[in-house]
């Protein structure tokens, strides 16, 4: 009681747990590591990762098989799937490990089927456990620097705590609308990067063909519309055969059948998309599923 009335007395920090240690999720992890006003825990099904994470940066280890309940004030999820999310989060209750009127942060790129199912979780609801669907852009680069774009979906509720919160490793963050918004808004995202490569892709192979000078004709055309993200990181690399890096081609497969399965409810006929990820395919079934996207312009063999 008398911590309860004696307003001198420091306030205990807030725990934050931080799930899924891949490509994007240890390096921003890392960021959030950088901090000393919350105690950060760190959870991966690979223990030599965690361990690995350890050595690197200041944090916890979460302990999955001594479950923890009513301890961390927000779960921070940086996972491959929906069949990743549905095994941790649901299967195995690990938002019980969150006290009432907490929240969860979702990083991944899912469907919003998983964003209904967790937020019509009975337990969830009764616990009044917010929960904020907030894919990410910018890639393992973008993870590294800090300059990721984050498009959310979710309540008001808890919205400025979370932006504080993921702030470190986060260039621009954007509130779409409610729960879903923000998976809506990665799958947009992700059908204009497909457009790009493959619009990159055919551009390289002309060029080349031509026997242009690929180095001017970047020169030439970077700075003009034809200007992307895409272009800035990823022409170079593509017109040298450079793919060992990035986004890997499996993840887009999983993208963009997720945008696809989602355009059939809006009655929309996405045909770029669809050869875009027959093309992925292709990629994939020749031992090419780990290469990043711009690995397209292989199929073109110049």
């Amino acid at each position: 009681m008398y911590h309860l009335l004696n307003p001198n007395l420091p306030k205990s920090k807030k725990k934050y747990l931080f799930v899924g240690l891949g490509t994007m999720g240890y390096p921003m992890a890392g960021h959030l590591s950088k901090h000393n006003n919350y105690d950060l825990f760190i959870y991966n099904r690979t223990t030599q990762v965690i361990d690995n994470w350890l050595n690197q940066y200041k944090g916890h280890k979460f302990d999955f098989n001594k479950f923890p309940r009513f301890k961390f004030d927000g779960l921070i999820l940086c996972l491959k799937d929906d069949s990743s999310i549905i095994d941790l989060l649901i299967k195995k209750k690990l938002f019980q490990c969150l006290k009432n009127n907490s929240f969860i942060v979702d990083h991944s790129t899912t469907s919003v089927e998983l964003v209904n199912s967790i937020i019509s979780n009975d337990e969830i609801v009764k616990r009044k456990i917010s929960f904020f669907d907030s894919p990410v852009s910018g890639g393992e680069a973008g993870a590294i620097n800090g300059s990721l774009s984050v498009m959310i979906g979710g309540p008001d509720k808890k919205l400025s705590i979370v932006k504080k919160l993921i702030h470190p490793y986060s260039k621009t963050i954007v509130k779409i609308g409610p729960n879903g918004h923000g998976q809506l808004t990665k799958m947009v995202n992700q059908i204009c990067i497909a457009g790009l490569i493959q619009g990159l892709s055919e551009a390289i192979a002309l060029g080349k063909t031509s026997n242009l000078n690929m180095t001017k004709v970047f020169s030439a055309i970077s700075n003009g519309a034809a200007q992307s993200w895409q272009m800035d990181n990823r022409f170079n690399t593509m017109v040298n055969n450079q793919f060992d890096f990035g986004f890997a081609v499996d993840l887009m497969i999983k993208d963009l059948k997720i945008a696809l399965e989602q355009s059939k409810s809006n009655d929309l006929n996405l045909s770029i998309s669809k050869s875009v990820l027959k093309k992925y395919q292709l990629l994939s079934s020749n031992n090419s599923g780990s290469l990043d996207t711009s690995s397209l312009v292989k199929l073109f063999d110049v």
